[in-house]
C-alpha cells in the first residue's frame, strides 16, 4: 500500500458517516476488541470499557480509567502493521486495512459515548472509580457523611463498604426519565438536598454532591444553606464549572480551595472524555 493510497483512505475516514448502531453498546465494544487484537494502545482503551462494565453490572466500583480517546496515530499504528506482516498488494492487508480504517469513526463515537452508556444503562452520570472513594474515605476520617443527589448512591455505597457512616438521600425526582434512582446499591433516603442538609447537619462533618443536574439552582441552594447556617463542616463536589454540572449560580459564587486535600482526591478521579469534571472542596 503506497503512501498516497494511505492519505486517500485516511480522509475517507475523517468524512464516512457513522453507522446504523443496531447492536447493544458492550456487543459492539466486544467485537472491537477482538478487532483490534494486534493493536495494544487501541485494545486496553477497550479492555478498560469492557472491565468497568463487568463490575458495575456486578454491583461493585468499577477501576479507574484512562482517557477513553483514540491515539492520534492510530491509522499509522494500522498501517505500519499490516505493512510489515503482508506484502505490498497483499489482498488480505488490503482487506484488513479497509475493515479497520472503516471502524476507526464508530470505535472513536463508542469510546467518547462511554459517558451516555453509564447514565443510561446505569445511571452513573459520574465515573466513580474504587480508588476515588478510597481516597474520599481517607479524608472523611472519622467524621460522618451526607451524600445529597446521591442518583444509585456509588458513591455512598463504596464509604460504608469502607465502615464509614453515611446518610444517603436524593430527592429521587429523575426515576421517572433514566435509571438514576431505580437500581440503589445501598439504602437511599428520599429528601431533597436542602432538607437532608436541615435534618442531618448537626451530626455530618462532611457534605458529598456529586454532579448537581445542569442549569438548575439545587446545588446553589444547598450552597446557601450551608453557609447560612455556619456549621463548620467540608463540602466535597465533584462537577465541571460553567459546564455539564451545576447553575451558574452556584459556580459564580462558590469559593473553590486548592490545597493538599484536593490534590489527593484528585489522584484517582481523572478525565475520561471530554467533561472536564474535577473533585472541588467548596466554602
Amino acid at each position: 500500500m503506497n503512501p498516497k493510497k494511505l492519505q486517500k483512505l485516511k480522509k475517507k475516514i475523517r468524512h464516512a458517516p457513522l453507522s446504523e448502531r443496531k447492536t447493544s453498546y458492550i456487543e459492539r465494544m466486544t467485537a472491537y476488541y477482538h478487532q483490534f487484537n494486534d493493536y495494544p494502545a487501541i485494545k486496553i482503551l477497550i479492555s478498560n470499557v469492557l472491565l468497568a462494565d463487568r463490575m458495575l453490572a456486578a454491583g461493585d466500583l468499577p477501576q479507574q480509567v484512562p482517557l477513553l480517546q483514540l491515539p492520534d496515530d492510530s491509522q499509522d499504528q494500522i498501517y505500519q502493521k499490516l505493512n510489515e506482516t503482508y506484502p505490498a498488494g497483499d489482498a488480505t492487508g488490503d482487506k484488513l486495512w479497509n475493515e479497520l480504517s472503516d471502524a476507526l469513526p464508530n470505535l472513536d463515537h463508542d469510546l467518547r459515548s462511554f459517558r451516555d452508556y453509564l447514565e443510561n444503562h446505569y445511571g452513573m452520570w459520574a465515573y466513580t472509580p474504587a480508588p476515588f472513594v478510597g481516597d474520599l474515605a481517607k479524608f472523611v476520617g472519622d467524621r460522618s457523611v451526607l451524600e445529597v443527589m446521591a442518583g444509585n448512591g456509588y458513591i455512598s455505597k463504596g464509604l460504608r463498604d469502607a465502615h464509614k457512616t453515611v446518610y444517603a438521600t436524593d430527592s429521587q425526582a429523575w426515576t421517572a426519565e433514566n435509571e438514576t434512582g431505580r437500581h440503589p446499591l445501598t439504602p437511599i433516603e428520599p429528601l431533597s438536598a436542602v432538607d437532608a442538609w436541615n435534618k442531618y447537619q448537626d451530626q455530618v462533618g462532611v457534605v458529598v454532591m456529586s454532579w448537581s443536574p445542569d442549569g438548575l439552582p439545587l446545588d446553589w441552594e444547598l450552597l446557601q444553606a450551608i453557609r447560612q447556617s455556619s456549621k463548620d463542616v467540608d463540602f466535597v463536589v465533584i462537577g465541571e464549572p460553567h459546564g455539564a454540572t451545576g447553575s451558574e449560580d452556584f459556580w459564580n459564587h462558590a469559593d473553590l480551595l486548592e490545597n493538599k486535600d484536593t490534590r489527593d482526591l484528585n489522584r484517582h478521579y481523572t478525565q475520561i472524555d471530554l467533561v472536564q469534571d474535577h473533585v472541588y472542596l467548596v466554602k
